[in-house]
């Protein structure tokens, strides 16, 4: 019974080629050899998609997408300026509102940044005392009464924001000392009377 069998021999750097072989024999060694090259075959096969896998991975690595980015690897997620700085207020925002008030013909990116650190520590140095405000008043809501106490109670925060009104805040308590009571005056006059209620007249 005559077979064709396949075979795939490597000739050099021509790459794979290949060539076709008769084989001559009985029914029973036929049966054997087709089940041999089947598996040969199979294996070959997934050699080859392995080889071919390998090289597009290897092709990707190597390739270089826009702006010297490899093209094959993964994208990273975009991480925002607040983020980059460890800062909660919008970096761009105040870079935007720097822009549009035309404060100078140039502005850095790094003016955005400072100046939101500033607003930031500035924010939170206020909220931290309003919050120590509302709890000497047993609240847990601030208003505007507990900023207003925060800030003229600090030395610092007083000066900056001296010409500030705060709107539904009130004022400081207190009172001129020439408007209270005197006490000395008090106090002189109730020693005077009880030393004259003790003497006693003397005759003559």
């Amino acid at each position: 019974m005559g077979i064709v069998w396949g075979e795939k021999q490597k000739n050099g750097k021509k790459g794979v080629r290949e060539r076709k072989s008769l084989f001559l024999a009985g029914e029973g060694e036929s049966w054997e050899n087709k089940k041999k090259w089947e598996k040969e075959k199979i294996l070959e096969k997934a050699k080859t998609e392995l080889r071919r896998a390998l090289s597009v991975e290897a092709a990707k690595k190597v390739k270089k997408g826009a702006r010297g980015r490899k093209g094959g690897g993964p994208k990273k997620k975009p991480v925002s300026c607040p983020v980059k700085a460890g800062l909660q207020f919008p970096v761009g925002r105040i870079g935007r509102y720097l822009k549009k008030g035309c404060y100078s013909q140039r502005v850095v990116t790094g003016a955005s940044v400072y100046l939101a650190t500033v607003l930031e520590y500035l924010a939170t140095e206020v909220l931290e005392l309003a919050r120590n405000a509302a709890w000497d008043n047993q609240k847990h809501r601030i208003i505007p009464r507990h900023v207003l106490l925060a800030v003229r109670n600090d030395e610092e925060l007083g000066k900056l924001l001296a010409g500030v009104t705060i709107a539904c805040s009130g004022v400081l308590p207190n009172i001129n000392h020439i408007l209270l009571p005197k006490k000395t005056d008090k106090a002189g006059k109730e020693s005077k009377s009880p030393s004259k209620a003790t003497k006693s007249p003397r005759k003559a």
